[in-house]
């Protein structure tokens, strides 16, 4: 049963170490062909080895019998910790905001944009907030509220004042 419980802990360790450092052995086993073995599969099936043994050998069961039920836990663990990297790794994620999806919605003004040149506008896309040089065909104080009308240059945008009543 003690060794069970080491090889168990080692698992444990191993698992920690897969999460807090990363894929410790990231291209160790590339020669096996294939993206399914990682550290945290490899801590997966250690860890549940060890403990789902050590429970089978604390029932009374054969050594033999305590292996298999080890074995089948290791590879029911191993198999949950390759599929959750997998989701995890695989899933996608939002593109990064660019400055074409700020026309059309609102913006705040920085500085004052003068007729004849360019002042700074803020402007909140998905969640982030870009800061862009603007243009106007006429003078715009800083702090009104504008929208953004279009694309100049890839750090540039046209916008018009929003008139409050």
């Amino acid at each position: 049963m003690t060794v069970f419980l080491v090889v168990g802990i080692v698992g444990i360790v191993v698992l920690a170490l897969s999460l807090v450092v990363g894929d410790l052995f990231d291209g160790a086993f590339d020669a096996l062909e294939g993206d399914w073995i990682s550290t945290a599969v490899i801590g997966g099936f250690v860890s549940a080895f060890g403990f789902g043994g050590a429970a089978a050998d604390g029932a009374g069961l054969p050594l033999p019998l305590a292996l298999g039920v080890g074995a089948g836990s290791g590879l029911v663990v191993g198999w949950f910790a390759w599929w959750l990297t997998r989701l995890v790794k695989d899933s996608p994620s939002d593109a990064t905001p660019s400055i074409t999806d700020s026309v059309g919605r609102s913006a705040r003004v920085v500085t004052d944009i003068p007729a004849d040149g360019y002042g700074v506008v803020r402007v909140v896309v998905g969640g982030h907030t870009m800061q862009v040089n603007a243009s106007a065909l006429q003078p715009i104080p800083a702090g009104a509220t504008v929208d953004v009308t279009g694309v100049l240059s890839p750090t540039a945008v046209s916008v018009t004042q929003v008139w409050q009543p």
